[in-house]
C-alpha cells in the first residue's frame, strides 16, 4: 500500500524525530524562550498549497526542525500562563498511542485503553483526597467544566428533552475562569443568569455574598442550580473557601462544582490548601498543568456516575453493547459528550509508572516554594510591589513609579519577553496591570527564580 511504511522506513523516520526531540531537550535551557519569528514569517514558512506528491522523509524531517525552531522553549524560566512543562516520558508513550490508534470510547473498541484510563482516573481521585470519585480524561478544564455544568443542569433543572426553561441560576466568583461563562451560554442557561459573586482582599469568593445572592434569587422565584467554586484562580491562584461555599450550596440544594484545573493537584503536596475539595459533586483538574504532562490531558471527576449518564447517555443501536458483563459493556460515551477519544491516559500512566507519585509531589512542592521565594524577593526589592497574596504558585507584581504605571509595566513585559531569557504573562487586578509568574514547571531552579527579578529590573531601566 502506498501509505504504508516499511519497518526500516518507519524506524528511520522515528529515529530522526527522536533525535530532533532529544536535541531540543538537551539545549532547552540555553534557548531563547521567544523564537525569532514574526506572524507573517511563520505563515510563509508553513503555508502554501498542499504538495500533490510526497517530498520524502529527509525533507519532512527538515521541516520538523523548522517547526521546533519556530516554537517557544519551555525551559525553567517559562512562567507564563498555567501550562505544565511537558515531562518527556509522556511523549514516548504518545508515539505508541498514535501507532495503536485506539478509540477509547468503549471497552470493546479499546480494552487496554479503557482499563488504563479508568485506573488513571482512580489514581487522580485518590491523590487529591476524593477516593471513590470516577470520571474521564478530557481535552482540558474547559470541556471538563462544560460537562460538569451539563450534569448539574440535568440533576437540578432537567432540560435535555424540552429545552432550558427560565429560572435556572449559576453562581461563581468574579475571578472565575472564562470557560464558565462560555459553558453557561452553551448550555442555554444564559450569561445573564450567571451571578458573579464578589471576592475578598485575597481574591477568594465571599460565602456571605454568595448566600445573599442565592437568597435573593430564591425570593424572586428562581432556582439555584449550581455553584462553581475555584481552586486556583487563573490570575492569582486564589482558592475559594471550599467548605464554607459547600455549606451555602448545600442549604439551597445546588450542585457544587469545583474548577480545580489549576490548583486541585496541589493537594499532592499541600492538602490543607484544598480542604473541602471532597465535598464537590464534580471537579475539574488538568494533568497538563501540575502533573507536567504534554497537552492535552484534563480530567473531570464526579461523585455519582448516574448523574453523568443522565446528562450524556443517548446512543444509537449501532453502538449497543452485546454483552452484559459490567467491565466489557462499559462505554465512556455514556458518561461524556465525546465519542471519538484519544488514548490520553497512556502518557500519564507511563509517567506515573516511571517516576512514582512521590516525584510529582516533590516537584509540586518545589513550585510552591519557588512562588513563595519570588514573592519574598519582590517584597524585599523597593522598586517592586506585590499585588496579591501567594496562595498557590502564581505571583502577581509590578514595577513601582512612572506617570502611567500600567503602560510602563506593559512595556516592561514586552521587553522581558522579547529578550527571551524569561517569559511572563500578565493579569489585571482591581484595575491594575500586573506582571505574572506562574510556577507549574518541573525544570525551574532557584537561579531561574532570581532571574525573574533581574530581568524585570533590567527591562525597567529603559521603560
Amino acid at each position: 500500500m502506498a501509505l504504508d511504511l516499511s519497518k526500516q522506513e518507519f524506524l528511520a523516520l522515528c529515529d530522526g524525530a527522536t533525535r530532533l526531540a532529544a536535541s531540543w531537550l538537551d539545549g532547552l535551557d540555553a534557548r531563547s524562550i521567544a523564537p525569532a519569528v514574526t506572524g507573517t514569517g511563520v505563515e510563509r514558512l508553513f503555508g502554501g498549497p498542499a504538495p500533490e506528491q510526497g517530498v520524502g522523509a529527509e525533507a519532512v524531517l527538515a521541516r520538523l526542525a523548522d517547526v521546533a525552531g519556530a516554537s517557544r522553549a519551555q525551559n525553567g524560566r517559562f512562567l507564563g500562563y498555567v501550562l505544565g512543562s511537558g515531562e518527556p516520558s509522556g511523549a514516548a508513550a504518545d508515539l505508541l498511542a498514535s501507532v495503536l490508534n485506539q478509540n477509547v470510547t468503549a471497552w470493546r473498541s479499546a480494552p487496554a485503553g479503557v482499563a488504563i484510563e479508568k485506573t488513571v482516573v482512580g489514581w487522580l481521585a485518590a491523590a487529591i483526597g476524593c477516593p471513590g470519585f470516577t470520571g474521564s480524561l478530557t481535552g482540558g478544564g474547559s470541556p471538563a467544566n462544560l460537562m460538569a455544568l451539563a450534569m448539574a443542569r440535568e440533576a437540578r433543572w432537567p432540560s435535555n428533552e424540552r429545552g432550558v426553561a427560565p429560572g435556572a441560576v449559576v453562581y461563581a466568583s468574579e475571578e472565575v475562569h472564562m470557560s464558565i461563562p462560555k459553558a453557561v451560554a452553551l448550555l442555554g442557561i444564559g450569561r445573564e443568569h450567571l451571578r458573579l459573586v464578589p471576592t475578598d482582599a485575597s481574591f477568594c469568593m465571599r460565602p456571605d455574598a454568595l448566600a445573599r445572592a442565592m437568597e435573593d434569587d430564591v425570593r424572586a422565584g428562581r432556582t439555584p442550580v449550581a455553584v462553581v467554586a475555584t481552586a486556583g484562580t487563573v490570575a492569582t491562584g486564589a482558592v475559594d473557601p471550599l467548605d464554607a461555599v459547600a455549606d451555602v450550596a448545600s442549604r439551597h440544594g445546588a450542585w457544587l462544582h469545583v474548577d480545580g484545573a489549576y490548583g486541585a493537584l496541589a493537594s499532592l503536596a499541600a492538602p490543607a490548601l484544598l480542604a473541602g475539595l471532597a465535598r464537590a459533586d464534580s471537579l475539574s483538574l488538568d494533568a497538563h498543568k501540575w502533573l507536567y504532562q504534554p497537552v492535552d490531558c484534563g480530567c473531570l471527576l464526579f461523585r455519582d456516575p448516574s448523574a453523568a449518564r443522565r446528562a450524556f447517555s443517548h446512543s444509537g443501536d449501532y453502538v449497543r453493547s452485546l454483552t452484559a458483563d459490567p467491565v466489557e459493556s462499559f462505554a465512556f460515551f455514556e458518561e461524556s459528550m465525546e465519542l471519538s477519544r484519544r488514548f490520553r491516559a497512556l502518557r500519564l500512566w507511563t509517567s506515573i509508572q516511571l517516576h512514582g507519585l512521590a516525584a510529582f509531589r516533590e516537584a509540586i512542592g518545589r513550585d510552591l516554594a519557588h512562588a513563595r521565594a519570588l514573592a519574598a524577593r519582590v517584597e524585599r526589592e523597593p522598586r517592586l510591589e506585590l499585588l496579591a497574596p501567594v496562595e498557590l504558585s502564581a505571583v502577581c507584581f509590578r514595577v513601582r513609579g512612572g506617570a502611567d504605571g500600567d503602560a510602563r509595566n506593559e512595556a516592561i513585559l514586552r521587553r522581558v519577553n522579547g529578550r527571551g531569557r524569561v517569559y511572563l504573562s500578565n493579569a489585571k487586578l482591581r484595575g491594575a496591570f500586573a506582571l505574572r509568574a506562574c510556577f507549574v514547571n518541573h525544570r525551574t531552579t532557584d537561579a531561574d527564580v532570581d532571574a525573574v527579578v533581574d530581568e524585570v529590573l533590567r527591562a525597567a531601566e529603559g521603560a
